[in-house]
């Protein structure tokens, strides 16, 4: 992605054998690349395209070469998420 753009990040979350679930509580957590929280966004049905799918349109801060993202909840008492990175070039 290009410095200034916007990324759609997505989650699909399921169970071990593929059921697609909606967990509880669901977070977006981003963070510089030295692991660091630069902000956690709560999302809600907004952010939801279907059964387990979730999303958040994103502009990174200008600094970042690159950012963490990391979708995460509970289902089932227990916790789940999912993690990418996304490199950020300046044009």
């Amino acid at each position: 992605m290009l410095q200034g753009d916007t990324v759609r990040l997505k989650c699909h979350f399921k169970t071990f054998d593929g059921k697609s679930v909606d967990p509880v509580d669901v977070k977006l957590t981003i963070y510089n690349s030295k692991k660091e929280q630069i902000e956690q966004i709560p999302l809600s049905d907004t952010n939801k395209e279907n059964v387990g799918v979730y999303f958040y349109n994103y502009v990174p801060a200008s600094e970042l070469n690159e950012f963490i993202f990391e979708f995460a909840g509970s289902y089932n008492s227990k916790p789940i998420l999912s993690r990418g990175r996304v490199e950020v070039k300046f044009n």
